[in-house]
């Protein structure tokens, strides 16, 4: 991005900024990048958790370093079918304010894989953090993600052979954080996903509400009553069917919030469009202080 336009981004008013991005299209994470402070953090990019080139991961520490800080791996979304983790350092750089080391895995994508191929690679990708980041291997480690990692994530936590398959006991995971995420969104309608997720009899085998088992570890899922994208209902569902089996979730609706802002609320100068990195942080909190609580779902 040149000068003239930073310089432009730069002196647009607080106020103003948030719809700006929002309506700027394709080029929106880029800008939001360009706003995001490089200091705070330190950053060790393209470390390989597997073979394949997508299979590459970036690790951010706060600067100073925590001691026993937990590890939230964050995937982003992108339809199963697109993204790159150089555009969500304004994830990592919100969490890592509050203490927080944070990974950020690419995975492979739709069409050169079909799933599970991208659950897999989540799980490899926490098994690496897990055995790189923890040191003692008692700090907690978590699993977070927007729209289509937020389904990568609950996966991880709900059908608990992925996790297996790489060697980690499923009770590692210490909480899940899901924004925006699809949990229950059969049936598919007419597109890609048919192919995705196909054959027809596997559908259900792509829907982590099929796989709560009440055993989960603490969650928290955050959906605007304004996403069209991904319908607030699925956090809805998952969470009752959480709640029903016994496991331990929180579900925060934002009224009237769309599917990106949930996501764009955690960089620096698009805070005021929810209250997504208060909520997060709480919730890693209480986690931390052994303080998590199952709360009553109402749709």
């Amino acid at each position: 991005m040149n000068q003239r336009l930073l310089n432009h981004l730069r002196s647009i008013p607080l106020i103003g900024l948030p719809t700006y991005l929002l309506l700027s299209g394709c080029s929106g994470l880029a800008m939001v990048d360009v706003l995001t402070p490089a200091d705070g953090y330190t950053v060790e990019a393209g470390i390989a958790y597997g073979s394949d080139r997508r299979q590459r991961l970036d690790v951010y520490r706060p600067d100073p370093p925590v001691s026993d800080a937990p590890v939230v791996v964050f995937f982003y979304g992108g339809g199963w079918q697109s993204g790159d983790r150089a555009r969500y350092r304004f994830v990592a750089q919100a969490l890592t304010t509050r203490g927080l080391i944070v990974v950020v895995p690419d995975y492979r994508l739709y069409p050169q894989v079909l799933f599970p191929a991208f659950v897999e690679d989540g799980a490899a990708a926490v098994a690496w953090a897990a055995a790189n980041l923890t040191p003692t291997g008692e700090e907690p480690v978590l699993v977070m993600g927007h729209s289509a990692g937020a389904h990568i994530a609950a996966m991880l936590v709900t059908d608990t052979r992925y996790l297996e398959a790489q060697g980690v006991d499923p009770a590692r995971l210490s909480g899940f954080v899901g924004l925006a995420g699809p949990y229950d969104f059969l049936p598919l309608d007419p597109g890609y996903m048919r192919t995705l997720f196909g054959p027809e009899e596997r559908y259900p085998e792509s829907q982590p509400v099929n796989f709560v088992s009440g055993d989960e570890p603490p969650i928290l899922l955050i959906h605007g009553t304004g996403d069209t994208t991904v319908w607030p209902r699925n956090s809805i569902r998952f969470a009752q069917r959480l709640g029903d089996r016994g496991a331990q979730v929180d579900l925060k609706l934002y009224p009237d919030v769309g599917h990106g802002p949930v996501l764009g609320a955690l960089a620096p100068r698009l805070r005021s469009l929810a209250l997504t990195l208060d909520d997060v942080d709480a919730f890693i909190t209480g986690i931390t202080q052994g303080d998590t609580r199952s709360v009553a779902i109402t749709p």
